[in-house]
């Protein structure tokens, strides 16, 4: 900034001298209320000068139309104070919106504004006007260039709004926020020194501080469109994990405990704005400073955390910091940046609901810009009418028409959908069911898809596809098939189950009697039957034990069939092996025994177990047949002697017990009893002729007491020893 001060003598009214007085921006700050006193005493005069700072204001809220191009602003004017008339640069930047490699400014007609130059900053999306020698440019010829820059963009699918900040300062200027952002270079730098330095920085009267960055726009400008990265004002040093921005209005909230953007650790949710990079912040180390990730490290713009001192090298070393000027306390905003916006037209479709076979269609389309306008063509065509619907001619094929929010090249496809609705289903025949179980049901269409359902109309389909597999029937049951093609139903055709009962057959177990043949019969009259055999008979007659069947198939139509197994179990005629007699419990044993066998020692009650007990004395027949005496078996029987030894006898004439007698004696002739008292004397010896003892020797009574046995029944078998009691 130059000032030129011309001093005269007050006595001589002439000149006095001439100089000029530079004072650069770094040592003196102007705001709008700032006054500069320069005093010069000459003759005791003080002479007194004021500089404000230049107010731009500008005018061009405008539509855009892709691949075309149009002036940044309508009008602009810069407002300068008379002692400075010019200075040697401004800038103008895509301040939002801004898409790198597609959007450009330049400087139309550049051979009518010799007194500028230009530079185009593709990382930032900023051209700067300037002056080619370092002489001061007119604010004056700073309009008349400004009003012929123009944007471009070669994108077919621009969208959005993009926003045009201009500004006489190099800081870049976001109209969404009314500050301004710039990126001082200092390789190394620490985040502490960064936060002094930020905030001994003035730019146009305000006070600076380490970016604290609220939203998306800013985040983008002062990240992605900033000409550096490096430090910004959060922290997460006095509780780990809870990021707070300390610098700036933001700062000094709280109490100037500064104010939360991210609480990762309590409760892993980003309470305000955050746009860290993949898998930050990480607190690796100490790492408790915010800082602009650098350029091709993940996410554009975005943030890590690093320590106070960051990395001595590589993509990790501090590269500087972004300062962030404007609403500090007590400030006014400054007018020395001006911005304008162009809207790209875009017809937002609502989705149409389609029609079947004839009718009209009701389009609705709203715009970001304006009215809506329809055709009939993608480029050109006939205006078919205007406004945020339009209600089609009746049409009965599927037709395009074209939103256009007034870009041609932005014209949105929106389709008519007309569907065509399908004949009714052909069902491949009734299907018959014999027994409970599942039916697979078939049916084909000329376009669409098969529904089923269970009522003729209306309810719930049960399945979808052409081939559907019922759950169990147990009756007669009809389901009915609808096609349908997007929305457009058919008639249902019914499908019908019709159920039959098989016939009722049930097992069995047949006897097939030794040396004799059985007769297997189905037990149902009127089917046709084919049996394991190959036989085709209601009955046949077998002479093998084993596992037969018969398939039972009931007459057309029905044609059910069920299976009868026959088991046939052949009954052998039993063979007495022996009869263990012991005492009064005895056991039959056969050489063949069967469970089919039944045993019996009266020949009138039967019973399966070959073990009877307390079996009178004498002579007994035991006897085994089949159970229930099937095949009329004749019993075989086979003849046993229970011997019975009393334990007691009382020989004192009351007729109970008077004498000791071997039960079933008599059944062996050649039998003798030899009986001894306990000193081994023979008292007695029975036999055929003389069955008992009365309890004498040589007709004198003996005294009570014990006594022994021995009986010899023949040659061969072995001898019986026992003992008795004689009581009194």
């Amino acid at each position: 900034m130059i000032i030129s001060i011309l001093l005269y003598s007050i006595s001589s009214n002439k000149a006095y001298t001439t100089e000029k007085i530079k004072i650069f921006e770094k040592t003196l700050i102007f705001s709008k209320n700032d006054t500069l006193k320069s005093n010069i005493k000459r003759n005791s005069k003080i002479i007194t000068f004021a500089i404000n700072p230049p107010v731009i204001k500008a005018q061009g809220n405008q539509l855009f139309c892709p691949q075309n191009s149009i002036n940044i602003v309508t009008g602009i004017t810069i407002t300068h104070d008379i002692t400075e008339p010019g200075t040697t640069a401004v800038y103008i930047q895509i301040s939002s919106g801004y898409s790198h490699g597609f959007d450009k400014l330049e400087l139309s007609n550049p051979t009518l504004h010799p007194s500028i130059v230009t530079s185009w900053d593709i990382t930032a999306g900023k051209l700067k006007l300037s002056s080619p020698t370092g002489v001061d440019v007119s604010y004056s010829d700073f309009e008349y260039a400004i009003k012929d820059v123009i944007f471009l963009n070669s994108s077919t699918t621009a969208s959005g709004t993009k926003t045009f900040s201009i500004t006489i300062g190099q800081a870049n200027f976001l109209p969404s926020t009314g500050h301004f952002y710039q990126f001082v270079p200092n390789i190394g730098i620490t985040w502490t020194q960064a936060r002094v330095a930020a905030e001994n920085s003035t730019y146009y009267g305000l006070k600076g501080y380490l970016a604290t960055i609220l939203s998306a726009d800013e985040a983008k400008l002062s990240g992605e469109q900033a000409s550096g990265a490096g430090w910004i004002g959060g922290s997460d040093t006095e509780t780990e994990n809870v990021w707070k921005w300390v610098t700036g209005p933001e700062g000094l909230e709280n109490n100037g405990s500064g104010t939360i953007f991210w609480n990762g650790l309590s409760n892993g949710t980003t309470p305000n704005f955050a746009f860290w990079n993949n898998n930050e912040p990480n607190q690796t180390g100490d790492e408790d400073y915010a800082h602009i990730t650098a350029p091709g490290v993940g996410i554009p713009g975005s943030w890590n955390d690093l320590s106070n001192t960051g990395s001595s090298s590589g993509d990790y070393q501090p590269k500087g910091y972004i300062v962030e000027y404007g609403g500090m306390p007590g400030e006014s905003p400054i007018e020395i940046a001006a911005s304008t916006q162009i809207t790209i037209p875009e017809a937002i479709i609502t989705s149409q609901n389609p029609i079947c076979d004839l009718g009209t269609v009701t389009l609705t389309a709203t715009s970001n810009s304006g009215t809506i306008t329809w055709y009939d063509a993608a480029v050109g065509g006939t205006l078919l009418g205007t406004g945020n619907t339009y209600t089609t001619p009746m049409i009965s094929t599927t037709t395009t028409y074209y939103a256009d929010a007034g870009c041609e090249i932005n014209r949105k496809t929106v389709v008519a959908t007309v569907n065509k609705t399908p004949e009714a289903p052909i069902v491949l025949s009734s299907v018959s069911r014999c027994g409970t179980g599942t039916v697979t049901l078939q049916a084909t269409s000329n376009i669409g898809i098969i529904n089923w359902f269970t009522t003729p109309t209306g309810g719930t389909s049960v399945y979808t596809g052409n081939r559907f597999t019922t759950p169990n029937v147990s009756a007669n049951t009809t389901y009915y098939a609808e096609a349908s093609n997007n929305g457009c139903d058919s008639n249902r055709t019914p499908a019908n189950i019709i159920f039959y009962t098989p016939p009722v057959v049930s097992d069995e177990e047949v006897v097939l009697c030794e040396n004799q043949a059985v007769i297997l019969d189905a037990k149902i009259s009127g089917m046709t039957y084919r049996w394991s055999t190959g036989e085709t008979t209601q009955s046949i007659s077998v002479s093998n034990s084993g596992n037969y069947s018969v398939d039972v198939t009931s007459q057309n139509p029905e044609n059910c069939t069920s299976t009868k197994n026959i088991t046939v179990l052949k009954y052998e005629k039993p063979i007495i092996k022996n009869i263990d007699v012991n005492n009064r419990s005895i056991t039959i044993h056969l050489t063949n025994a069967k469970n089919y066998f039944e045993y019996s020692i009266d020949g009138l009650n039967y019973q399966t177990s070959n073990a009877f007990y307390d079996v009178a004395g004498g002579l007994q027949s035991a006897y085994v047949r089949a159970k229930d005496n099937v095949c009329n078996i004749n019993e075989v029987t086979q003849s046993f002697i229970v011997l019975i030894f009393p334990p007691f006898f009382t020989p004192n004439n009351d007729t109970f017990n008077d004498s000791w007698e071997v039960t079933g004696m008599e059944n062996y002739p050649e039998a003798q009893v030899t009986i001894f008292d306990r000193y081994g004397k023979l008292l007695i010896q029975l036999n055929a002729s003389k069955m008992s003892w009365d309890g004498t020797f040589n007709a004198i009574p003996l005294p009570a007491s014990d006594y022994w046995y021995a009986m010899k029944i023949d040659d061969t078998k072995p001898m019986l020893r026992g003992h008795f009691s004689l009581k009194r």
